[in-house]
């Protein structure tokens, strides 16, 4: 059974994992990159390189997809939280309240601080049939 979430429930989701998925397209092609990511508000941060491609995409404010989801196999649910909106840098005079809320797994010098700023969200949640 497949159920549709509000925008509160998804909301919520938000914060039970701090693993996503940034999706745009760059030279025609769609590209999706997992991040690591805190959330504040209808804001959730990142943290990554100047040089990388997330660094190198918000030289100027960029429209991106952002995904978060999760799984318990057992129990054979799932959800999947869709948001759409803009990625930007975070002003440096606010970065060095952002950055340390955010722990990048990738490790690294990952100074350069990103907001994504949530314009849409839906979300999905599966229950599947217990008996197979």
């Amino acid at each position: 059974m497949i159920i549709e979430l509000s925008e509160q429930q998804c909301s919520e989701l938000l914060t039970a994992t701090t693993v996503g998925r940034i999706g745009f397209v760059q030279d025609a092609r769609v590209l999706i990159l997992p991040v690591n990511f805190a959330v504040s508000g209808r804001d959730l941060f990142v943290r990554t390189t100047a040089a990388g491609l997330l660094g190198v995409l918000t030289q100027v404010p960029s429209e991106v997809a952002f995904e978060v989801d999760g799984h318990v196999p057992l129990s054979r649910t799932a959800w999947s939280v869709l948001m759409h909106g803009r990625l930007s840098r975070v002003p440096e005079g606010e970065a060095a309240a952002v950055l340390p809320r955010v722990s990048a797994w990738a490790g690294g010098d990952r100074d350069l601080a990103l907001r994504f700023h949530i314009e849409s969200m839906t979300g999905l949640t599966v229950h599947g049939d217990q008996a197979q």
